[in-house]
């Protein structure tokens, strides 16, 4: 297996499901469209699980909406889960809040086709996210590292991956694949999210697979817009063309409609002769430990 294929898909929030089941059915279609395309890992992105407000009780309060989302998203999961296995494809659903006893985290699950379940919550929280009068989310504490499918990944969620601190925790954990999963109310933000994933690639040097929610959920009293697209991208070597995009689809409000689904192959092997010394310049999990930071005045000659 030299390629790994993923598919990122860009949900918009506009499909107004009905009921958990049949927002389950849609998910579905989306993991028969990657098993057809050959791909062995689906990524939906961070608050997928917002289109579900379309069906919220009447009069649900703002500050109402998390535990809401939180009550739905378990039902989602467990909708979901039996299907990574009935189609042989990884299902990253998306993020959604969950209830801890520390507070309501904002957590990506991904259920693998051997079986697992895996979490990872958002470690940086936007200011909107901790805000006491809408979502009053906590933040994660760890950042995990995993194998799958003999892949070593990480998840970091929307605005984690802006984060240079958390990317250099990875640095030394030779990964070959970052997902991460994002919901950008403007142009300003998908540039945010998408830059910085692809610096990430660069830093890592692994492939990084990045798509946001489109659209606006019915019923929403947050984010009136989403803008996102999707995106595969790899360290910038002449091996892999150059400029570190290996695939991508332009960004979309999603107002007619439109979503993002993009099925890309992973080119790991190369990475890994990459990160093994083949590299252009790459100085592999370099560290800064020997270099000091001062704030020393001009010398005056």
């Amino acid at each position: 297996m030299s390629d790994y294929s993923v598919a990122l898909w860009s949900f918009n929030l506009g499909c107004a499901p009905e009921s958990v089941a049949g927002l389950a059915e849609r998910i579905e279609e989306g993991v028969r469209r990657a098993a057809d395309g050959g791909a062995r890992l689906l990524m939906l992105p961070e608050y997928l699980v917002e289109c579900c407000l379309a069906f919220k009780p009447d009069g649900l309060p703002p500050e109402e909406e998390m535990g809401f989302l939180a009550t739905v998203g378990a039902e989602l999961i467990s909708l979901l889960r039996p299907l990574p296995q009935t189609y042989g494809v990884s299902l990253l659903a998306g993020s959604m809040p969950v209830s801890t006893e520390e507070g309501m985290t904002n957590t990506a699950v991904l259920l693998t086709a051997d079986g697992r379940e895996i979490r990872q919550d958002k470690l940086c929280l936007t200011p909107f996210e901790q805000s006491p009068d809408t979502w009053h989310l906590t933040p994660g504490s760890t950042l995990r590292v995993f194998d799958l499918d003999g892949l070593k990944m990480a998840i970091l969620i929307c605005l984690d991956v802006e984060m240079p601190a958390l990317s250099s925790l990875l640095a030394g954990h030779s990964l070959d694949l970052l997902l991460v999963p994002s919901m950008t109310e403007k142009p300003s933000g998908y540039h945010r999210v998408f830059g910085c994933a692809r610096a990430r690639a660069v830093e890592l040097m692994c492939a990084v697979g990045v798509c946001g929610v489109v659209g606006t959920s019915k019923g929403t009293t947050q984010n009136d817009t989403n803008f996102s697209g999707a995106a595969l991208y790899l360290p910038c070597e002449e091996e892999f063309g150059h400029t570190g995009v290996a695939a991508d689809v332009p960004p979309t409000g999603g107002a007619a409609g439109e979503e993002p689904f993009l099925i890309a192959p992973v080119p790991f092997e190369q990475m890994r002769a990459l990160r093994s010394g083949k590299a252009e310049v790459w100085p592999g999990a370099w560290t800064a430990d020997h270099v000091a930071v001062t704030a020393e005045p001009d010398r005056k000659y």
